[in-house]
């Protein structure tokens, strides 16, 4: 068949029941493309003959090559007809950094492989376009976010934070845009904020830009210590609290409930603002309560959809006390950021509204629970700290290696791993973080977590190449 001989073959078999028809024509022709039936400058059938093969309407098929078009699939050439794109490849996989290897410090969901799945969130995106028009695109919002995705909000929270309300809800640029905003509004330059002695990376960093001093909470086996926070207060008397009590990064701790009283009565003692980073708490099945469900009075609460949706987003959900500090929040926003992506923020709110967003969660939570079975069966349990509903773990070094020599190792074969040394406020633990969710899939997982193991059962000495 040369380019000029449309290819009569490509018939796609689509329902007219389960969507829209013109999507379903673009997602066949992206497949086909995808897996080489179709090749790169091969003609398409004409608009009308398609619609007459599939007993459709002759707009139907405008609007699918619209979409194809729109994806980069095919081009149109004048007075010829729309052919597959000539630079069209298929989209590129992730690339281990060495044969059956993966960068392991990046703390990502992991990948799902329900293509079905992936189609509907991709319809939900391109279903804005008809829903929202050019006023998604073209009109700025307000810095807290509109209505109706601050509704969204509010019943994405509400199983986690019951009755909470959409106007004590603002949509943030990321949880990073969040922890900014509500850092900067409660401190001052100089003032001293505190946090677990292992912490989170970007509160740190928020708190540096800031100029604040940050000390460091004592942690053990069940996480941050009450009467080591109250210590704090007492000699430091800190203006805030930063804690990430639910599948904690990087221990992988969660923060009984007993705990979490107790840290919230001492904090309410001295009054001390807590600022909850619930990155995780979407994850578990059956939770324990957050802190802003204790005592909302007291508590900003930060829920990204990064771990649980889409890093890609870039969108966190700030549920705060008052409506005073909800207008004074969302006027650092304006200063600092504007507002959140509309775009990003509509398409959140879409896959929320239609089911999307839980479908998705119940696929991360699925493949997590894969991804941690493949983790306990090759590596130690002794050295191994995770949470099975959690896509990190925290691993506890042998008294032989040191933090850095054990990445350094790892790196020269192709493998990347956080060190304590990001995390800690104090002296740092021999200890490594690894993200289970950055191997594109199982063997990738299964290839590198080996790697780590036979390091694990080897000593320095016997495992050095210096010659």
């Amino acid at each position: 068949m040369t380019d000029d001989q449309p290819p009569s073959f490509w018939t796609p078999s689509v329902s007219k029941t389960a969507g829209p028809v013109y999507l379903a024509i673009a997602d066949a022709l992206q497949a086909d493309i995808d897996s080489g039936r179709l090749a790169t400058g091969v003609r398409l059938p004409p608009q009308r003959a398609l619609a007459e093969a599939l007993g459709i309407d002759f707009t139907t098929v405008t609007r699918a090559y619209a979409e194809a078009r729109r994806r980069g699939l095919v081009e149109g050439r004048v007075g010829q007809g729309t052919y597959v794109s000539q630079g069209r490849t298929p989209p590129p996989r992730q690339k281990p950094l060495a044969s059956g290897l993966v960068d392991m410090s990046m703390n990502l969901p992991p990948r799902f492989a329900d293509q079905v799945l992936a189609a509907r969130m991709w319809q939900g995106i391109s279903g804005l376009e008809t829903s929202d028009g050019l006023d998604l695109l073209l009109r700025y919002q307000q810095p807290g976010g509109a209505a109706r995705d601050r509704e969204a909000a509010a019943g994405w929270l509400a199983n986690r934070l019951p009755g909470i309300g959409p106007e004590l809800v603002l949509v943030c640029p990321g949880a990073q845009g969040a922890l900014l905003a509500v850092t900067g509004m409660l401190t001052a330059p100089g003032d001293t904020v505190c946090a677990e002695a292992l912490a989170y990376p970007g509160f740190l960093s928020v708190a540096a830009h800031l100029r604040l001093a940050v000390a460091a909470i004592e942690i053990d086996d069940k996480g941050l210590i009450p009467e080591a926070f109250e210590q704090v207060c007492v000699s430091r008397r800190p203006k805030a609290i930063y804690c990430n009590p639910t599948i904690n990064n990087p221990t992988t701790i969660t923060l009984p409930l007993s705990r979490r009283k107790a840290l919230l009565d001492i904090a309410a003692r001295y009054d001390v603002a807590v600022i909850e980073d619930d990155a995780y708490g979407a994850l578990p099945m059956q939770p324990i309560a957050p802190l802003a469900a204790i005592a909302p009075e007291r508590v900003y609460h930060i829920a990204g959809l990064a771990k649980c949706l889409s890093p890609a987003l870039r969108i966190a959900y700030l549920a705060v006390p008052d409506l005073r500090a909800a207008m004074r929040l969302a006027g650092i926003i304006r200063a600092t950021s504007a507002m959140a992506s509309p775009l990003s923020a509509a398409i959140a709110s879409r896959w929320i509204d239609d089911g999307t967003a839980e479908a998705v969660l119940a696929a991360i939570r699925g493949e997590t629970k894969q991804r941690q079975a493949i983790a306990a069966q090759l590596l130690p349990a002794a050295n191994l700290l995770v949470d099975p509903e959690g896509f990190h773990a925290w691993l506890r070094l042998p008294p032989a290696w040191s933090r850095g020599e054990f990445a350094a190792r790892l790196r020269s074969a192709g493998i990347g791993v956080v060190t304590s040394d990001a995390f800690a406020l104090g002296p740092a633990p021999e200890a490594v973080r690894l993200g289970l969710g950055a191997a594109e899939d199982h063997e990738h997982l299964r290839q590198s977590l080996g790697i780590v193991a036979d390091l694990l059962a080897e000593t320095p000495a016997a495992s050095a190449i210096v010659i």
